[in-house]
């Protein structure tokens, strides 16, 4: 089931329910002019989730909340994206995805 979410989307956050730091992810992406698929993991579910991210990932880096898939592929988490949209690289990943038109 999450492969395929990730695959038809172009942005989407993965994160537990109530975390602050998929909120900010989700409001960073909102202020770019993205509206990002955002799926809330319950705390009983996080387990299972958590596997099927790491097994859907081709990076081998494990997948921690939030996590980020960006064109069908592990992004980041909050750290990852804002480093790359303080440094000017995140916008033009984010055309290239499909998720920006301007």
């Amino acid at each position: 089931m999450v492969e395929r979410i990730v695959l038809e989307n172009a942005v989407i956050v993965f994160g537990r329910r109530g975390c602050c730091m998929s909120h900010v992810v989700k409001r960073l992406l909102l202020g770019l002019g993205v509206n990002p698929v955002v799926h809330e993991v319950e705390e009983n579910d996080e387990e299972g989730v958590d596997g099927e991210l790491n097994s859907s990932n081709n990076n081998n880096n494990k997948v921690q909340f939030p996590a980020v898939f960006i064109g069908g592929k592990f992004f980041g988490g909050l750290d990852r994206i804002m480093a790359t949209h303080i440094s000017g690289e995140l916008v033009p990943i984010l055309k290239q995805a499909g998720a920006l038109w301007l």
